[in-house]
């Protein structure tokens, strides 16, 4: 019996390599894997829902899910990431601590994106942030149009302009950024992490919340899981069958280019356990429902 061939966009991580060379696969299933950048994967299938199975932004699917989009999340969860270190401030301009935000301007990506809002509720639920009070400035168009919040203060990144630049021009006093800015990267002294210890703030915010931030799912077509509706569970079985594939690389050193690669291991299972990535409902509660 002939497999199923189906797309798969994605990013290119180490637990979905496995899936991409063969090593382990998906029963009944052809997978044709297309690797891309975050922003034009999800652009393509929040806009025009090109690919069987894709990758995509937890918030920009249940913004697209709340419109009626034709695709339906499974309980896998390829990027997670803790967003201390990507709030940023300009320093000299009053801001020390995350409550000196309030009344300023911040800039973002776009409202959808989902690091941009797990670091407003982190701010807000943890940190004494009044999000009401502070002035968004929005540097990119949102992939699906929504109405948002009345009280929020929104304004457009001027054409020609970009977040970083406003905030070394001392047009914004932070930014809250999913990637990491270009003035923070070439170590400009005009800009600085919120957080000093954005590790140490990481680790105690887990510890308070047990939340890992999730960024991304994996979406399948409704059309593919009315007519088979096996490939939703065939597909877990392939992520975590790839997921297991690399953590048993993991335990060879010498399958990394890092001198302590042991000594971080074993650090990340005190904190977190076995498996930080699980792929189920129930163990990611916390998380879906935050979200």
């Amino acid at each position: 019996m002939s497999k199923l061939k189906l797309t798969f966009a994605c990013g290119d991580y180490d637990f979905l390599r496995p899936l991409f060379d063969g090593t382990v696969t998906a029963p009944g299933i052809d997978l044709n894997v297309l690797t891309m950048p975050s922003p034009e994967r999800h652009g393509r299938m929040l806009r025009h829902e090109e690919f069987d199975v894709c990758e995509l932004s937890l918030v920009g699917y249940l913004v697209a899910r709340d419109r009626g989009c034709n695709y339906t999340a499974i309980p896998v969860f390829p990027h997670r990431r803790f967003r201390h270190s990507y709030m940023i401030k300009r320093t000299g301009c009053g801001v020390e601590k995350p409550s000196d935000l309030n009344g300023k301007r911040v800039g973002l990506d776009t409202l959808q994106n989902s690091a941009g809002l797990w670091m407003r509720g982190i701010l807000q639920d943890y940190y004494g942030v009044d999000l009401k009070t502070i002035e968004w400035w929005c540097q990119e168009e949102e992939d699906i149009p929504f109405e948002r919040a009345k009280w929020i203060k929104l304004k457009g990144v001027p054409e020609g302009k970009n977040v970083d630049q406003m905030l070394l021009d001392g047009e914004l006093e932070a930014a809250l950024y999913p990637e990491v800015l270009p003035s923070i990267r070439n170590g400009s002294p005009k800009v600085a992490l919120l957080f000093p210890d954005p590790k140490a703030a990481e680790i105690d915010y887990y510890k308070k919340s047990g939340i890992f931030p999730i960024m991304h799912t994996v979406v399948v077509k409704n059309h593919i899981l009315e007519k088979d509706p096996w490939v939703a569970m065939s597909l877990v079985e392939g992520f975590q069958r790839a997921k297991e594939a690399c953590y048993e690389r993991m335990r060879d050193p010498r399958s990394f280019a890092l001198v302590w690669v042991q000594d971080l291991m074993r650090e990340q299972r005190e904190i977190f356990g076995a498996d930080p990535w699980p792929y189920n409902l129930e163990d990611n509660r916390k998380n879906t429902n935050r979200a």
